[in-house]
């Protein structure tokens, strides 16, 4: 953004885009400050689409900040139950009970009052205040770094955060020459056009594109030469023998230790290694479940970010529930049992009641 004339017609072209072709998304209906925090926080790692149910899920449970402040964590847990990364909604609850005691429930108004916030970080701090209180502070996520990456052909690697730092001080200068009252309407936007048009994982659609004549890499027909990303580490693979003991009506979970992956969730009992039915009944009875019958078993996998899990589902129907175990109902594991979506691809038809929100958690 070179001069004056080109940043106003830039902002100009995008603002109208934005007015044209925003997508109806219910945390946009307004600008409470409780709602675009949540949404933010749900939308890390998460597709758009999977977010909406949960979204309107959780602010009919939990309508305001007290109400979050205030939530027995094994609702709370349940209402993000399939969204992945259990620390957002931990640190989520974090923030809502700062917010109750350094301010009186009521969201901050400033940039270092929200960033100081548990859980919120540069980004999310730029959205809420630019969003809700017109502050002049970008919110750059990886949308935008590709959209800015591209505009100017900057060949810089994004994973470096002095590369972050510098490109999210560019557009502070650009917010701070931007008329108040659009600012919150322009952070919509970039992350609109990023999410839509100059989308990842795929060739941008330049030929809809409000910014296309000032964009350097179109010009130069090398859009997706950005933006420059470090190669990822290749994903380890875990392998599990993961067991639904069914006694009667109920199945056998026990919670996760209170640290690393999944921490403090509930999950199903399961062993080291990929065991077939025979061995696989005969390591069950260390947990001393009586006699056991095979019903099934099937092959699952979950992926998380840096991790594949290789899964062998037994399901044995036994004679007795040892007190090792929580035994639980159909209707229980449906309504209060917060399962990850890694255990819960292995229940049995008839026990999975719920939707799974997306492919990575």
């Amino acid at each position: 953004m070179q001069n004056d004339e080109q940043r106003n017609r830039m902002l100009s072209a995008l603002l109208s885009w934005f007015a044209e072709n925003a997508r109806d998304l219910p945390w946009r209906a307004d600008r409470e400050p409780y709602h675009v925090w949540l949404s933010e926080i749900m939308l890390q790692q998460t597709r758009v689409e999977a977010v909406k149910p949960y979204y309107t899920c959780f602010l009919s449970t939990l309508p305001d900040i007290p109400a979050l402040a205030d939530c027995d964590e094994e609702l709370l847990l349940k209402l993000w139950e399939g969204l992945g990364y259990y620390s957002r909604v931990r640190n989520l609850q974090k923030g809502a009970k700062q917010i109750m005691t350094q301010y009186g429930g009521v969201f901050p108004r400033t940039y270092a009052e929200i960033r100081a916030i548990s859980g919120i970080g540069d980004y999310t701090a730029g959205a809420v205040g630019s969003i809700c209180f017109d502050l002049p502070e970008p919110a750059v996520d990886g949308n935008v770094l590709r959209v800015m990456t591209r505009l100017t052909a900057d060949g810089r690697c994004t994973d470096e955060p002095a590369v972050k730092r510098e490109i999210r001080e560019t557009l502070r200068v650009l917010y701070r020459q931007t008329a108040a009252g659009t600012r919150g309407t322009l952070t919509q936007a970039l992350m609109e056009l990023g999410a839509t048009v100059c989308v990842p994982n795929g060739a941008p659609h330049c030929g809809v594109c409000p910014l296309r004549e000032d964009c350097a890499a179109h010009r130069s027909g090398c859009e997706m030469q950005f933006p420059v990303r470090k190669q990822k580490k290749a994903r380890r693979t875990e392998h599990y023998t993961v067991y639904i003991l069914q006694c009667g009506d109920k199945i056998a979970v026990r919670k996760r230790p209170s640290a690393g992956l999944l921490a403090g969730l509930w999950e199903l009992p399961h062993l080291d290694g990929l065991m077939e039915a025979q061995p696989a009944l005969d390591a069950a009875k260390c947990w001393q479940t009586g006699t056991a019958e095979i019903v099934s078993v099937r092959r699952r996998s979950h992926i998380f970010t840096h991790i594949e899990w290789k899964m062998n589902c037994v399901h044995l129907l036994v004679t007795q529930m040892p007190d090792c175990f929580t035994w639980v109902t159909k209707a229980q594991l449906h309504a209060e049992t917060a399962l990850p979506t890694a255990f819960r691809i292995c229940l049995p038809d008839g026990f999975d009641g719920a939707e799974t929100a997306f492919l990575t958690n």
